[in-house]
């Protein structure tokens, strides 16, 4: 694991805080999404698929920053669509380190050499590319060519200029372990500080549908990709027990309220992944949201789930209440061969609710009676 040791100490102490107080359920990364828009359109995203008047709408810096003091999670991921897209997000950026929050802008990487002048490297701040696999993969991935060549050079580029930089792969069921493998060697021979890796979520709208992985995959998969670490030493930007968790060999249930989700259409229930209802504030998120209906075991569309946003907020947590046992796993390293812990069961799962289309309608009538304010006005 790569975290910053000074980042490190601090979710520590924040956790351990956490846990001392009783609190059951506290968030531990914020997900701020201030647009929807991107510049690409990947076949296996769902965060894009909006009409263009809900996709032209942006969060004010007010509101981002509004976000950030009523979560209180130490860490913010700036997330998308594309976030280079907001013409204000270095005012976003410098708010929330203004606040001593560790912050995590993902970017695909095409503007970012235009606009990483608007920024200043800062032991608080990262960069975290999108890359999933080599040049082939990642072209394919994200279904344009040349972008994996325009976001190397802009690794290569945030790193000269002194940036913390890591990079961020979504792997789906056309992954080979071994090109997997070659590819985390050539992402370390760049130089990057860490590598953020996770199963692709299932999106019910993504435009691609078979080449999502289910569970058993995903660990076959992991275990593959582990089972061929070489002298080559990979750096984690996670914990090593939610590593251990995608290569099967821990038992987790999700917390989604670890990686809480802000959105333009407000605080997104239950998590990053699923929008199946909003709350007006991150308390009412926080008490109304009926966390037992979801997460894997409870709901038909978390079922093969097994991403870092809802995860590896249960590995942290695990690490806390168990240190000897998470000791023990990072000298024991991640196990490849042998039993896999036993999964959760999916017996009691409730049915997938199809909720998605409300939501934009509700949106698009309030979007328009606002436009239709001024001109009512006008005459």
């Amino acid at each position: 694991m790569t975290v910053p040791l000074n980042q490190a100490l601090r979710v520590g102490a924040y956790v351990v805080k956490q846990h001392l107080l009783g609190r059951k359920r506290y968030p531990l990364v914020l997900m701020l999404e201030p647009l929807f828009r991107c510049n690409l359109a990947c076949a296996g995203c769902g965060k894009i698929d909006y009409p263009a008047e809900i996709l032209n709408q942006r969060l004010s810096v007010a509101e981002c920053l509004e976000a950030v003091d009523e979560c209180g999670a130490p860490v913010v991921v700036i997330a998308g669509g594309e976030p280079l897209l907001h013409r204000e997000i270095e005012q976003i950026v410098e708010g929330a380190i203004a606040r001593k929050k560790f912050v995590i802008v993902c970017t695909n990487a095409l503007l970012l050499e235009k606009k990483m002048e608007l920024f200043k490297p800062s032991k608080w701040f990262s960069w975290s590319v999108h890359l999933d696999g080599g040049r082939e993969e990642h072209d394919i991935s994200v279904c344009q060519t040349g972008v994996y060549d325009r976001a190397v050079a802009a690794i290569k580029e945030a790193k000269r200029r002194g940036f913390r930089t890591i990079i961020n792969s979504t792997l789906f069921n056309t992954a080979e372990p071994a090109k997997v493998a070659s590819f985390f060697d050539d992402v370390m021979a760049m130089g990057v500080d860490g590598i953020s890796v996770s199963p692709g979520y299932a999106y019910e709208r993504a435009p691609d549908q078979q080449h999502f992985l289910n569970r058993s995959k995903t660990k076959e998969l992991f275990r593959g990709i582990f089972r061929r670490q070489g002298k080559t030493k990979w750096s984690f930007n996670q914990s090593s027990m939610f590593l251990d968790f995608l290569a099967g060999n821990q038992t987790f249930h999700c917390t989604p309220w670890g990686n809480p989700t802000r959105t333009y259409f407000g605080w997104q229930r239950p998590c990053y992944l699923l929008g199946e209802g909003y709350a007006k504030s991150f308390k009412e998120l926080m008490e109304t949201t009926d966390w037992d209906k979801y997460g894997t075991g409870n709901y038909e569309k978390c079922a093969d789930c097994m991403v870092h946003s809802g995860y590896e907020a249960s590995a942290v947590a695990e690490t806390i209440r168990h240190p000897i046992k998470a000791a023990a796993q990072v000298l024991r390293g991640i196990r490849t061969e042998g039993p896999m812990a036993p999964d959760v069961s999916l017996a009691g799962q409730r049915p997938a609710e199809y909720v998605f289309s409300q939501h934009v309608e509700s949106a698009l009538k309030r979007i328009r009676s606002r436009k239709q304010e001024p001109a009512e006005a006008a005459e």
